[in-house]
């Protein structure tokens, strides 16, 4: 039991600093795990509340979980709160695997509860192996500083005060306390990848390296305080340059840094970006109209002559906006526009893109003529250019955030873009020598 406390002692005082006016949840699955630190928790005074999820997953010993989790709280004098869910159709609708539906039920959950207790965090009783199974995992399918250090003791609101307490010693206080506890039966299934690693692959290294399993844990503390060190200079970096939160990065002047290909992907990586996509934008990153999306979907990245845009999935879904205009009077929606019909003799241009002039000539043939939101490969052929530009270069000389792009409207004639509001007007349809009417379109 000393050793236990001990370490969840020093724990608390030095990793995590929890308030004991303030409720906790307590995530318990009546493992031997969650039953010791309920009961560490509270016998260190702790206001804690307890919460079991029932998955459904297993008949009758789910339902034994949930019985057992009633009795220990009731010896603990602790409140329970207990969930049922429905695994199978959560599945169904989202695509995800068992551990993958369960995991972000129960946080969802978990979410929830720490609103309305008002409580200030859910700790979680992973343990030191846990710890070491989630480096061998990382380490296996490739990754990081941070995915070599394992487990953080707080992830946002999620907490785990036991991170540095062995399996063994949850059980002697659990002995010493007369605390029972149950055991779920699929630990010891060999179809998850984790029960492998704890079951077959880690004893057999711990037999054949005796010391090996303390030794990792040596040098993921190691590599932690190395870890506190590289997260700073990520830091600096995104500072000096940008990151997906600030909504660009300047990529043409990241790449002279020495380490430029390990902290821009350090940067990149928490909105899902891979090493690979940061050795594509590096690898010319004067170039423009290379597009990258995060491995959700959920985030956009443009590279444009050496800048580095972002935008979310949800900030395009305007996108489809289209309204279909006429040039016979004013417009009013989706934006006020005023339309003047002039003869060329009127003709005193000025110069503003907020400003078009248009050869009466557009108008002839009945021509469709639409406002529109930008649309990623969109290109103009800008007036007194030769050639076509995409619209999003253009939007990067203006060095326009994603919000003001996702506001801009297009003006298109039978789908050719004839100008890019408030920044560029086409050369198609340009007043000359040759006209004899024109049209004046003015932003207001």
């Amino acid at each position: 039991m000393d050793s236990l406390i001990k370490n969840l002692r020093r724990t608390l005082s030095c990793k995590l600093h929890l308030r004991r006016d303030v409720p906790i949840v307590v995530a318990l699955s009546g493992g031997a795990d969650s039953v010791a630190l309920l009961s560490a928790l509270v016998s260190e005074g702790y206001n804690c509340v307890a919460a079991h999820c029932n998955f459904h997953l297993r008949g009758e010993e789910s339902l034994r979980d949930m019985r057992f989790a009633e009795e220990i709280t009731a010896k603990l004098g602790v409140d329970l709160y207990v969930k049922d869910f429905n695994v199978a159709a959560a599945m169904a609708e989202t695509g995800e695997s068992v551990e993958m539906a369960c995991r972000r039920l129960r946080y969802d959950w978990f979410d929830e509860l720490l609103t309305t207790l008002r409580a200030a965090d859910v700790a979680v009783g992973h343990h030191r192996e846990d710890n070491v199974e989630t480096f061998f995992l990382n380490l296996a399918r490739g990754t990081g500083i941070a995915g070599l250090t394992g487990m953080d003791y707080r992830r946002g609101n999620v907490v785990r005060p036991l991170l540095d307490c062995t399996r063994i010693q949850i059980e002697d206080y659990l002995a010493e306390c007369g605390l029972g506890y149950v055991t779920d039966s699929s630990n010891n299934s060999l179809d998850y990848l984790r029960n492998r690693l704890r079951n077959c692959l880690l004893p057999q290294f711990e037999q054949l390296l005796p010391g090996a399993i303390e030794g990792v844990e040596r040098s993921m503390g190691m590599l932690a305080d190395a870890r506190a060190v590289f997260d700073r200079k990520v830091a600096e970096s995104a500072a000096q340059y940008g990151s997906p939160a600030s909504g660009s990065i300047d990529v043409a002047a990241f790449a002279t840094e020495p380490d430029a290909r390990v902290l821009l992907f350090e940067i990149l990586r928490p909105a899902g970006f891979s090493m690979t996509q940061v050795d594509n934008i590096l690898a010319d990153p004067m170039r423009s109209g290379a597009e990258f999306r995060s491995h959700k979907g959920d985030v956009f990245a443009e590279l444009s002559r050496g800048t580095l845009s972002f935008s979310t999935a949800s900030g395009n879904s305007n996108s489809d906006e289209e309204t279909e205009v006429s040039l016979d009077s004013d417009i009013s929606v989706p934006v006020h526009i005023k339309v003047l019909h002039k003869g060329v003799s009127e003709f005193t241009p000025e110069a503003s893109h907020k400003v078009l002039y248009l050869d009466a000539v557009a108008l002839d043939g009945n021509p469709r003529w639409t406002l529109r939101r930008w649309r990623r490969g969109d290109r103009i052929r800008p007036f007194g250019m030769t050639g076509t530009r995409l619209v999003s270069d253009l939007f990067s000389d203006a060095k326009m955030t994603p919000e003001q792009k996702r506001d801009t409207w297009i003006l298109t004639r039978d789908e050719r873009i004839v100008w890019v509001l408030g920044v560029r007007t086409s050369a198609y349809f340009a007043v000359n020598r040759r006209s004899k009417n024109y049209v004046e379109l003015r932003l207001e």
